[in-house]
């Protein structure tokens, strides 16, 4: 494995079982994420996308093969040491926004501050800090039902990174989205990859704005990578 990789995966594969059935939903995939660069992750339905999301947010464990970050093997750790990796490393956001309805922008973001123990100014002073990062700082007393998607989803980034994560892993974050917004939001995460030290690894199915954007694409087909693209 490269020593020098921020994440690597090695032989990464997950296999699922209904019954007498196993399905390959990714397979020996090898892989290398160098710190701080924007990776693009691409490929029809099916082909493993959310799979290697969910293996490399912690939220899944491989079925065989290894995944490290920054030198600690992740595929390793039990349940209780996935669930610190996923609250203090990683940050995830989706393509429906997972807002609470009930609470304001300000809220949602700090929730997770909630549940790690953190004190009530310390952690409506780092959401309204990253909501101004966004560009939300007027919209912090607003809930979901009074933004729009574009809006939204800026409040879900936020969230994800309001414990100061060092990956930010993006399912379809523009799925929901106008191709305006869509464009918005990219551009939030080229400008806050920078501002916030992180390294992104994004899947969508918009071509231009992955060749714009990314640093990388990764294809992906029936499980297993078929291309890898170099772009800047």
């Amino acid at each position: 494995m490269d020593a020098d990789a921020f994440i690597q995966t090695e032989g990464l594969t997950r296999v699922y079982s209904s019954g007498p059935v196993q399905v390959t939903a990714l397979r020996d995939v090898t892989l290398s994420v160098e710190r701080g660069s924007f990776v693009g992750v691409t490929g029809a339905s099916g082909s493993g996308k959310s799979t290697l999301m969910n293996l490399l947010g912690g939220l899944d464990t491989p079925s065989a093969g290894r995944l490290s970050v920054a030198g600690r093997r992740i595929s390793d750790l039990d349940h209780d040491e996935l669930a610190l990796f996923r609250r203090t490393t990683v940050g995830m956001i989706f393509q429906s926004f997972n807002l609470v309805g009930s609470h304001t922008a300000l809220e949602n973001v700090s929730l997770p501050l909630l549940f790690a123990g953190v004190a009530k100014k310390e952690r409506l002073g780092r959401a309204g800090e990253l909501l101004s990062a966004v560009g939300l700082e007027g919209r912090a007393g607003h809930r979901p039902s009074e933004l729009s998607g574009g809006e939204q989803q800026r409040v879900a980034i936020a969230r994800a990174l309001v414990n100061r994560p060092h990956i930010l892993l993006a399912d379809e974050p523009t799925g929901n989205l106008d191709s305006h917004t869509s464009r918005q939001i990219v551009e939030s995460l080229v400008e806050l990859r920078g501002a916030q030290s992180l390294t992104v690894v994004m899947i969508s199915h918009e071509q231009t704005l992955l060749r714009e954007f990314a640093d990388e694409v990764i294809r992906l087909k029936d499980g297993a990578v078929t291309q890898r693209e170099g772009l800047r």
